[in-house]
């Protein structure tokens, strides 16, 4: 860890403009991340700015707005003025596959520099030419400000702010198993540099639109209770989120809701998006259940307690390919001395 974060000190110090981007979909830990990333960086002189393969959520466009962090948004297709040749360097934050970077990979041809990953997600590829993961970090934003501390780039309330939506986001405002006596610690050092805990928790969690808890109604009511209890799955339609006027952002947060269930060790949502593509499935587990290691055999990844996959088939081939192959795993770990996998 100490020997990955010089190398990334090391190579960046010696470039003038910085191209950062982070996971299609981003989550508060990777605009979190990467919006501490581009002030940390405009502090030592480096220009840098933010590439976005989705829309920016309006639950955390302030992270941006507020710092005038420059970013670009191509949901709606790679925009032809765009030139990754403006930059000497790409740096992957909160993410290690490209999988989670579409078009990315087609567009590299015109980056002089190095490609480097922040991450700290178990699932990785060897592509990066200097990886800094750790994997045992509550968010990516835990080793952002790692980085920072080695580099002797000060906080100020800005990048603290980012910093501290990184981790609240990814441990669920610090509840998580994820969360860590160094994560509390760091959470301490961001409020003393300026955070406004209050109102971010506000923003973040009583900020919601009916539209969100109309579609949560809907998730809940196609839960199901499968394998003695054990495994709960929800699903929503093209039709949820038509009639429910919601997109899909709106269901960050959702698989959770069953881990509230005294018997469930793993939650499973189904989502048929409203715009063609993939059956998108998200996994959490309390723990009994690597849902990394089943991720991958699906081609997707993620941490051992939550993690995420895509299945090109409809609603109900991708249902039952993936549930019925999560009971076979839980029907397995049931008998004493049975292994994942």
């Amino acid at each position: 860890m100490d020997d990955a974060i010089q190398s990334m000190i090391d190579v960046l110090s010696t470039k003038q403009r910085v191209l950062i981007t982070t996971h299609v979909r981003p989550d508060g830990d990777a605009l979190g991340s990467t919006a501490a990333l581009v002030l940390g960086l405009r502090k030592i002189g480096i220009v840098s700015e933010v590439l976005l393969l989705s829309h920016l959520p309006s639950k955390y466009a302030f992270v941006y707005a507020e710092n005038a962090v420059q970013y670009q948004d191509v949901e709606n297709g790679w925009p032809a003025t765009f030139s990754l040749d403006r930059f000497d360097a790409l740096l992957v934050a909160d993410t290690g596959t490209w999988s989670q970077l579409p078009g990315l990979a087609d567009q590299l041809g015109s980056l002089k520099g190095p490609k480097l990953v922040l991450d700290h997600h178990l699932t990785q590829e060897d592509w990066a030419d200097i990886k800094l993961v750790d994997t045992r970090a509550a968010a990516a934003a835990e080793i952002v400000a790692e980085l920072f501390s080695r580099w002797d780039i000060q906080l100020d309330k800005a990048i603290a702010t980012a910093l501290y939506l990184g981790i609240a986001a990814d441990t669920g405002w610090f509840q998580h198993s994820n969360t860590r006596p160094e994560t509390m610690r760091l959470a301490a050092r961001l409020m003393e540099a300026g955070v406004d805990t209050d109102a971010m928790y506000q923003h973040l969690y009583q900020n919601e639109r009916a539209e969100r808890l109309a579609l949560q109604t809907r998730a809940m009511q196609s839960l199901e209770l499968l394998a003695e209890g054990r495994l709960a799955v929800m699903r929503l339609t093209k039709a949820d989120f038509a009639q429910t006027r919601a997109g899909v952002p709106s269901t960050e947060g959702l698989i959770n809701v069953p881990l509230q269930i005294a018997t469930v060790q793993v939650s499973m949502m189904m989502i048929e998006p409203p715009e063609p593509g993939p059956i998108r499935v998200s996994l959490r587990s309390k723990g009994q259940v690597d849902c990394a290691r089943f991720a991958e055999r699906f081609g997707g990844g993620g941490h051992a307690r939550a993690a995420g996959l895509k299945i090109s088939a409809p609603l109900d081939s991708a249902h039952a390919d993936v549930v019925m192959a999560m009971m076979q795993l839980m029907t397995a770990k049931s008998i004493p001395g049975s292994l994942i996998d």
